[in-house]
Parts: structure tokens; sequence; C-alpha cells
């Protein structure tokens, strides 16, 4: 197995490493996508492991990791959409849920060839950001008909119909400003969403919410990412602000109960951002920060890494086995 990371930037593409990170490849225009386009999530499956799916600031992308070659699934959901999330059901790779800047959730069950906007009333303007964005789509991974959406600014959003419609589930949340909703499953499913107030969980489907303590002075969450091993090891990417001026990562050993510092190198230059980990692997983690620093552990995050090159602002990070 030669694991390949691949790391969305926003203004720089897409880069890949086939030697853990050492050395970073970018993928230029030739390829078939804008070598300077924004993207702002991306997408695997593991009954698709030639294709990586990019939501970007074109709309929708798909990767043949053979060919290297981009085809854009942009068309019918309007060239210059804005695609800040994308996610394909657990038991499909047909099924994909795109979220956008505007805020909404566009459905395709034909692979990206023909799309449906979700039933949804989202928010057309909020403060801060004037338009919301759907910064995550989280499927429930043993029931694709239960779907999640987050958005800044504009709340956790659930869907019972495998997307076709969300309704607003986020009253009891401390924040509507949602950067990552994700399930962590010990028995029971445990739903948690991360904000720029806190770390926030439910135990109930949703019905109600609690503050998750933990321990740092920073508020600010970006993404909660449990290790693929479902050993309860958990990972909460922590920072002083957007895009911030250092960050910290915390790690829970018991599916999200308690929390410690993981205790990075030092010289963290902006808030933790977002992480990528394989089943396949589940020793080998990658991190980043918002503004490019690339972080590295072959021990299931107990020590790390700073890898050496930087890219700048940086969205989306996954590891494929080769």
């Amino acid at each position: 197995m030669t694991p390949r990371l691949y790391i969305g930037t926003c203004g720089f593409s897409l880069w890949y490493s086939e030697d853990l990170g050492e050395t970073l490849v970018r993928l230029l225009s030739d390829s078939g996508l804008y070598s300077e386009t924004r993207i702002f999530s991306l997408c695997t499956h593991l009954a698709a492991p030639d294709e990586l799916l990019a939501g970007t600031d074109s709309g929708v992308h798909r990767l043949n990791l053979k060919t290297r070659k981009w085809t854009s699934l942009a068309p019918l959901m309007g060239p210059d959409t804005n695609v800040w999330s994308v996610a394909q059901a657990p038991d499909n790779p047909d099924v994909i849920l795109a979220g956008t800047r505007p805020a909404a959730v566009f459905r395709s069950i034909d692979r990206g060839r023909s799309w449906k906007v979700a039933d949804a009333d989202l928010p057309k303007t909020c403060p801060a950001v004037l338009l919301p964005r759907v910064t995550k789509i989280q499927f429930d991974p043993a029931d694709a008909q239960r779907v999640w959406a987050g958005l800044e600014i504009g709340g956790v959003w659930h869907s019972k119909d495998g997307g076709q419609s969300f309704q607003n589930i986020s009253k009891r949340i401390g924040s509507d400003d949602i950067h990552d909703v994700n399930i962590v499953r010990n028995g029971a499913t445990a739903l948690y969403v991360a904000t720029n107030r806190g770390l926030f969980v439910s135990h109930d489907r949703s019905e109600t919410w609690r503050e998750v303590a933990f321990p740092s002075s920073w508020k600010y969450t970006r993404s909660v990412t449990p290790r693929a091993d479902n050993s309860g090891v958990v990972f909460l990417c922590n920072g002083d602000g957007p895009p911030g001026s250092t960050g910290k990562l915390l790690r829970s050993r018991d599916y999200g109960k308690h929390w410690d510092d993981a205790k990075l190198p030092p010289d963290i230059r902006s808030c933790l951002w977002c992480m990528a980990t394989h089943h396949s692997d589940p020793n080998l983690i990658f991190a980043s920060t918002a503004l490019g620093q690339y972080l590295r552990s072959k021990d299931g995050g107990e020590s790390w890494t700073i890898l050496s090159r930087q890219l700048g602002e940086t969205r989306a990070l996954v590891w494929m086995p080769g």
C-alpha cells in the first residue's frame, strides 16, 4: 500500500503526495481544473477507490486518480456555484449531496449527471459572512436516510429521507455558526457539532444538546474527527480564531467524553482546521492548520511531525491507499 495524501487549497487547487507529505505536487490546469481554483471540500468513497470528488468555486468536480484528469459535474448546478461540502451516501457512491454558498443542498442520484435542490428553508443572509454556506454534510454511516448539514452561519439541519429535505434542529445549540458535524458511535450514537463558541453533543438524535468541556481557553473549534479504527480516539481542531495566529489539537480516548491536549510541536501559526484518517491504516493521520501547515502522525496521534512544505489557506485534506 502506498498512501496518497490530497490537499485542497484556496487558490492553488489540488496537491498530492506519494511520500507521506514529504514532497507535494500540484495538479495544473491541463488536468481539467484551473490551477488557481479554490477547493473547499474533498470526498472519497470505499466503493469508488479510483475517484476523488472536490467541492470548488466552480461546482463539483471528479478526479480520476489513475489518469489524474478532472471531469466537471457542475453545469446543471450553475457554472459559478461555490460548493463548500460534498458527501456520498455510505451505501451508494452514486448518491451525492453538495452544499453551497449561498446556502443550498443539491442532490444527485446518478453520480453527478443531474442535480435537484433539496427542500429546505435555509437562511438567505447571515451576520459576518453575509451569505450562509453549507460547511459540512454528514451521512449516518449506519443509516443513509439520515443526513445532517451544518451552516456557517445558519445552524444544523437534519434529513430523514436521504437528503431530499431538511429541517432545522439547532434551537438548543449555543451557536448557529456551524463548522463541522460528525458522528461518534459507541453502541449509541453521539452527534458532535463544532462551532465558534465550543463543541456540542447530542445523544438523542438532536432532541437535546449540551456543551462539551475541553482543556483550552479558546472556544473556537473547527472539525471533530474520530480515528478510523473506532477505538474511542477522537480529535478536535481548536485555535484562537479564524484563521487565528496559533492553535492546538485536542484528543479524546473515550469517544468524546473527556479531552486532553494532543501536544503538537511548537510554532503552530494558525488554527488547526482539518484532518485525514483512513481505516486501512488508522495510525497514519494528517492534520492541517487554516493557513497550510501540515502535520503527520504515524502512531495514531500520540506524536506529531510538522512537514516542511506550506501551501497557504487549506480547507480540505484526505488520504487514500495507492
